[in-house]
C-alpha cells in the first residue's frame, strides 16, 4: 500500500517554513511528485487547529494517507493517525502538551518571523486535554524518531506513551532534529510514498 497523502503537522510556534516541514516537502516534490502534500498553518487553538486538519484531509483516500507531526505537531499527528487508520511518523512528539504549555499562556512569537505575534489563551490548555488520542492502537502504523537530547521533552516520557510501535532512539541530537537529513531514510522508507 502506497501513501498519495501526506500531511505535515509542525510545532507549536512553528510553521510549514521550519526546516523539516521545507527539507521533506522538497524531498516529496523532487523525487515523489504525484504525492499530494499539505501543511497547513496551525491557528494557536487546539480545536481550530484540529478541526482545519481534518477539513484539510476531508476528501483524502484514509488508506493511502500518512501524517508527520513534530512536537505538538505529532500530538496532532497521532490524534490525526487515531481517528483515521492512517500511518503516521512522529518527530520528538508531545505527550502532554496540556501540562507542558500551560507555562507559555500569553502573548507568543513565532519562531520564522518573531515579527509575527499570537496569543496562547488559557482556555487553550482544555483544549488541548480534551484531544486526548486514547491508548495506541495498530502501533505497526507508527514510526518515531526522539531524541534523548531534547531539551524540551522528557524522551522517556515519548517511548512510553508509544509503546511497540517502530523508533528509532537518538543517543543525542536534540528537539529540532537538526541531524533531520540523517533520519530521512528510515521515515521515507516508513512512508511508502507512491
Amino acid at each position: 500500500m502506497h501513501t498519495t497523502h501526506l500531511l505535515y503537522l509542525h510545532g507549536f510556534r512553528s510553521s510549514p517554513r521550519s526546516f523539516k516541514a521545507q527539507r521533506m516537502h522538497a524531498l516529496v516534490r523532487e523525487r515523489h511528485p504525484g504525492v499530494t502534500w499539505c501543511c497547513p498553518q496551525l491557528p494557536p487553538s487546539p480545536k481550530e487547529a484540529m478541526a482545519l486538519v481534518l477539513q484539510s484531509i476531508a476528501g483524502w483516500p484514509r488508506e493511502h494517507m500518512a501524517v508527520v507531526g513534530s512536537s505538538l505537531g505529532g500530538f496532532y499527528a497521532t490524534c490525526v493517525a487515531q481517528a483515521t487508520g492512517c500511518c503516521s511518523v512522529l518527530l520528538n512528539p508531545a505527550v502532554d502538551p496540556a501540562r507542558d504549555l500551560a507555562r507559555y499562556i500569553g502573548e507568543q512569537t513565532a519562531f520564522h518571523d518573531p515579527g509575527e505575534h499570537f496569543y496562547f489563551a488559557p482556555e487553550f490548555i482544555a483544549e488541548l486535554r480534551a484531544l486526548d488520542a486514547g491508548p495506541i492502537t495498530e502501533p505497526q502504523r507508527y514510526f518515531a524518531v526522539i531524541a534523548k537530547g531534547d531539551e524540551l521533552l522528557d524522551w522517556r516520557e515519548m517511548v512510553a506513551r508509544y509503546p511497540g510501535i517502530g523508533m528509532k532512539l537518538l543517543e543525542g541530537s536534540d528537539h529540532g532534529l537538526t541531524d533531520f537529513d540523517a533520519h530521512l531514510p528510515e521515515i521515507l522508507a516508513f512512508l511508502r510514498l507512491a
